[in-house]
């Protein structure tokens, strides 16, 4: 065989595979299934913040970056006929333009919707230490969030609540 010959074999082989539909996954339900979610005990999560409330209120809004730590204590959450469990997370973040440290510690409860996707609720509080010692305050802190996985132990989480709204990573240990 030429060469030009086998240089055109390999084009349309490449175009064959370029154009060919590629196999769909569809991504499974696993809500109804209790206990079908990854396997860890453990959720690191380093994010960025944006504080817009509470301890922010008179200073206006403040970007900072913190870890949030959760240890999970229940497998199988309050509700047994579904995916979900339970932990407790505690952290820190740093506010930048005060100087601000919240530090927040919460119950998660975590729902397992399909193979990507879960989200949580977060009720608790939090404690703010400021240069300003006027300014340090015990606070109620509530949160709602969801996560896209993008294996059993990474994933993009997002968090909204009060006081302040994160975007970081997950990883499940």
């Amino acid at each position: 065989m030429r060469a030009a010959s086998i240089a055109g074999v390999g084009l349309v082989a490449l175009l064959v595979a370029l154009v060919a539909p590629a196999v769909a996954r569809a991504d499974e339900n696993v809500i109804k299934n209790p206990g079908d979610h990854p396997a860890y005990r453990f959720e690191a999560e380093p994010h960025a913040l944006l504080g817009y409330a509470g301890p922010f209120e008179k200073g206006g809004a403040d970007f900072g970056a913190g870890f949030r730590g959760t240890i999970i204590v229940a497998d199988r959450g309050f509700i047994s006929s579904i995916n979900n469990s339970v932990g407790v997370g505690f952290g820190g973040d740093i506010f930048f333009k005060h100087g601000t440290v919240v530090i927040p510690v919460v119950m998660q409860w975590n729902f397992w919707l399909t193979t990507h996707w879960s989200v949580f609720a977060e009720p608790g509080f939090g404690l703010s230490a400021n240069p300003e010692k006027s300014r340090d305050t015990l606070f109620p802190a509530a949160y709602v969030g969801g996560r896209y996985h993008f294996t059993d132990k990474i994933s993009l989480t997002l968090r909204l609540g009060y006081p302040s709204f994160s975007v970081g990573a997950s990883f499940f240990l």
